[in-house]
C-alpha cells in the first residue's frame, strides 16, 4: 500500500468529503478521518464509577495532532514511507514476524551492511541504516527489553525509550512519514495492553512537541494488537470533546512529559546529608524526589536486567556473592574483567592499531558466518601497544561473536618479529569469555609454519582441547574457496602472489568433506 504525502492533511474543521479523499490519496487513513470523528458514540456515563482520575482531560481533542496519526494492519515493508521501524536484538540480527519481512524485503545489502560495519544497538535505543532494496529511504532499528512482573517499572520506562528515540532518530534523519511497528515483540513478553499504552503515549507527547515526522503509522499484522490499539487510541487521541472527556476516568496514568510512565511510589529519594535530614520538613520533602534520575535509573536497571544486556554490579555491592562457590565468584570476575576492557575499548583511542590493517571482518562463508582476517606478517609485536591490540580486537569481535563466525588466519611471509609472546596469547585467551570459544566453527591457518603448529598443538592440547577439532591447517587460499565465495574474501596482494609461487596457478579440487 502506498503512502503519499500529498493531499493526506486536510485543514481543522474540513467535512467528511476531505476525509473520504484523503482516504484516496493516502492510502492509510488519518486518526482524524475514522469512524468515531465522522459519528461521535453517545457518552457513556462513568459518573456512577466514581470520581475521575484527571479534573480536566490530560490530552485534549487536536485534530492536527490526528490528521498526523495513523493505525494500520498490514506488512510493514510494504508502505512507501521515509523511515519503518525494525524490532530486533543488541546484534540487529534477531528473527521475528518484522525483522525477517524487513530484512528480506531490503535485500542482502542490509545485512552486509550490518555484519560489515559490526552495527550494534542496545537496549532502549536506536540506530538507522539505509532501506536498500525497500521502498522507504531509512530503517530505524530500535531493541525492545524484556518485560519482568517484579522490574515491570524498569521495563516499561526503556520500552518508552524504544519508542521515543526512534521517533526523535526518525526526525533526526528528515523522515517526513514514520511506519512505527509494535515494538515489543511476543517474546518479550509484554502485555499487550501495557505496551500498547506505552506506544500510544509516548507517540501522542512526541506529535506535541515536534513537527517531524509529518506523519507516524502505527502497524501491526496481527489483528488483536490492531484492535487493541484502536480501543485504546482515543484516550490519547481523542477526535472530539466527548472521547477527551470520557477520557478522564478510564485513562489512569497520564504519564510524564515526554510519555514516560510515572509511579509515585518507585521515586528515587536523594537525601544530601541523610544525618541532618528533617522528616517533618515538607519543602525539604518535595525536594528529594528526582524524576529524571528515577526514570534513567529505571532504564539502566532495565538494560541490566535483560537476558542479552546483563551487566553485573561491582562485588562490593553484592555482599552475597562472597559466599558464593569460589569457581562461580571467579568465571563473575572474568565478566567484570571482560565488561570493563570492554568499555575501555569504546572510549579510548585505537587508531594505532586499526590503521595497521591486521585484523578485520571479510564476508561471510557459505553457511552466512561471518569471517574475520588477521594477516600475520601486518602485526609488529615491537612497535605495538599489545594492550591496546587487545582492546580493539575486543571492540571488534565483540559484536560478531554473539553469533557463529570462523577466523582465517594467513601467516605469510609471517618472521619471529610478527610472533605474539606466548604470555600475551594465554592473557587474550583468558580474558575472552565463553561465547568467543563457543560461536566459533572452525579456525583456518593459511600458509602454515613450525611455530604456528607447535603454539596451535600446545593451546589445543593443554589450554583448549575443545577446539582442537576447530582448526585447520591449510596449505594454500584455494582451500578456503571451498567454504567461502572467492568475492567474499579479501586479502592482501602479497598473499596470493606467495601462494602462487609455492603452489602455482591452479590446484586440484580440495576435499571438502572433512573441512
Amino acid at each position: 500500500m502506498t503512502i503519499k504525502e500529498a493531499g493526506a492533511m486536510r485543514a481543522p474543521g474540513a467535512g467528511a468529503g476531505a476525509c473520504a479523499a484523503a482516504l484516496v490519496c493516502a492510502g492509510v487513513p488519518r486518526w482524524a478521518c475514522t469512524a468515531g470523528a465522522r459519528a461521535p458514540p453517545n457518552p457513556a456515563d462513568y459518573a456512577a464509577s466514581g470520581a475521575p482520575h484527571h479534573p480536566r482531560p490530560v490530552f485534549p481533542h487536536v485534530d492536527a495532532i490526528n490528521h498526523r496519526f495513523a493505525i494500520w494492519q498490514g506488512d510493514i515493508s510494504t508502505l512507501e514511507v521515509d523511515a519503518v521501524t525494525n524490532t530486533t536484538d543488541e546484534t540487529l540480527t534477531e528473527c521475528n514476524a518484522v525483522s525477517e519481512r524487513i530484512m528480506f524485503a531490503a535485500g542482502p545489502e542490509l545485512k552486509e551492511e550490518i555484519i560489515t560495519r559490526a552495527l550494534e544497538c542496545r537496549t532502549g535505543e536506536s540506530i538507522a541504516t539505509p532501506g536498500f532494496a525497500m521502498r522507504c529511504k531509512h530503517i530505524v532499528h530500535t531493541v525492545s527489553p524484556t518485560y519482568t512482573a517484579k522490574y515491570h517499572t524498569a521495563a516499561e520506562t526503556t520500552l518508552h525509550n524504544c519508542y521515543k528515540n526512534v521517533l526523535y532518530k526518525a526526525g533526526e534523519i528528515g523522515a517526513r512519514s514514520l511506519a512505527l511497528c509494535v515494538v515489543s515483540a511476543p517474546r518479550r513478553n509484554f502485555p499487550p495492553d501495557v505496551a500498547a499504552h506505552v506506544a500510544l503515549r509516548t507517540i501522542r507527547r512526541y506529535l506535541e512537541q515536534n513537527k517531524t515526522p509529518q506523519l507516524v503509522i502505527l502497524t501491526s499484522e496481527c489483528g488483536p494488537d490492531v484492535a487493541l490499539m484502536t480501543a485504546l487510541a482515543p484516550l490519547y487521541f481523542p477526535r472530539n470533546a466527548r472521547e477527551a472527556d470520557a477520557a478522564r476516568w478510564r485513562l489512569p496514568d497520564a504519564g510524564g512529559p515526554t510519555g514516560e510512565p510515572t509511579h509515585p511510589e518507585r521515586r528515587i529519594r536523594i537525601i544530601h546529608n541523610p544525618h541532618s535530614h528533617n522528616s517533618d520538613s515538607a519543602e525539604d520533602d518535595t525536594s528529594l524526589c528526582d524524576e529524571e534520575a528515577a526514570a534513567e535509573a529505571a532504564a539502566a536497571f532495565a538494560r541490566a536486567c535483560a537476558p542479552d544486556t546483563v551487566r553485573l554490579l561491582a562485588p562490593h555491592s553484592r555482599p552475597h556473592v562472597r559466599s558464593l562457590d569460589p569457581d562461580l565468584r571467579r568465571r563473575l570476575d572474568d565478566h567484570e574483567q571482560y565488561e570493563r576492557l570492554l568499555r575501555r575499548a569504546h572510549n579510548e583511542d585505537l587508531t594505532e592499531i586499526s590503521g595497521i590493517g591486521c585484523l578485520y571482518q571479510s564476508g561471510v562463508d557459505r553457511l552466512g558466518r561471518p569471517v574475520v582476517v588477521f594477516i600475520g606478517k601486518w602485526f609488529p609485536i615491537g612497535d605495538i601497544d599489545l594492550d591496546k591490540a587487545l582492546l580493539y580486537l575486543i571492540k571488534l569481535l565483540d559484536p560478531i561473536v554473539r553469533g557463529d563466525y570462523v577466523i582465517a588466519y594467513f601467516h605469510t611471509l609471517a618472521s619471529s618479529t610478527n610472533h605474539p609472546p606466548f604470555s600475551w596469547l594465554k592473557e587474550v585467551y583468558t580474558v575472552l569469555p565463553y561465547k568467543y570459544k563457543k560461536n566459533l566453527k572452525a579456525f583456518y591457518i593459511v600458509h602454515p609454519t613450525f611455530w604456528t603448529k607447535m603454539m596451535t598443538w600446545w593451546f589445543t592440547t593443554f589450554m583448549a582441547p575443545a577446539i582442537k577439532a576447530k582448526v585447520h591447517n591449510l596449505p594454500g587460499v584455494e582451500y578456503l574457496y571451498s567454504v567461502m565465495a572467492r568475492d567474499q574474501l579479501d586479502v592482501p596482494a602479497f598473499v596470493t602472489e606467495y601462494d602462487m609461487t609455492i603452489n602455482g596457478l591452479h590446484y586440484f579440487q580440495p576435499d571438502t568433506n572433512n573441512t
